[in-house]
C-alpha cells in the first residue's frame, strides 16, 4: 500500500465509522493537532490518544462524510483538501465547509496529522 492510499483509507474509514480499522495506519508514537475554535480541538499525542479523539468524535455525527478532494504531496508529506458536510446528533441543519488536512507518513504509518482551517497555511506547512 502507497502512503498515498494508506491517507485515502483514512477518510473512507473515517466515514464509514470504522474507527478501530483507523489503528494500523498509525504510528503509536502518532501527534494530532486539531485546530482552536473546532468541538475536538487540541493536541492529542500517542495512538489512544488518537483513536479516542476519532471515536468521540465520529460518535457526534448523525451522518455525513469528509471528502479528500484532492492530495499534495512533498516527500513524506501530504495535503488533502477536504469537503466536510456532516449532520450533528440531534441537530437538523448540516455543517458544511472545507479544510486541509496534514499528513507525515512515514515507514507505512501517519506520524503526524494537522488540521488548518486555511489551506494556503496547509501548503506552506508542507513547503509544496
Amino acid at each position: 500500500m502507497t502512503n498515498e492510499s494508506i491517507v485515502r483509507e483514512v477518510y473512507a474509514l473515517l466515514n464509514s465509522d470504522d474507527i478501530p480499522a483507523l489503528r494500523q495506519y498509525f504510528d503509536p508514537e502518532v501527534e494530532r493537532i486539531e485546530p482552536e475554535g473546532f468541538p475536538m480541538s487540541g493536541t492529542y499525542k500517542g495512538i489512544e490518544a488518537m483513536m479516542k479523539h476519532f471515536s468521540t468524535a465520529r460518535a457526534t455525527w448523525a451522518e455525513g462524510t469528509c471528502k479528500p478532494e484532492k492530495i499534495l504531496n512533498a516527500g513524506d508529506k501530504y495535503v488533502v483538501f477536504v469537503k466536510v458536510h456532516v449532520r450533528l446528533k440531534d441537530r437538523s441543519d448540516w455543517i458544511e465547509g472545507n479544510v486541509a488536512d496534514g499528513f507525515i507518513v512515514r515507514n507505512g504509518k501517519i506520524i503526524f496529522m494537522r488540521t488548518f482551517t486555511d489551506s494556503q497555511k496547509a501548503v506552506e506547512w508542507a513547503e509544496i
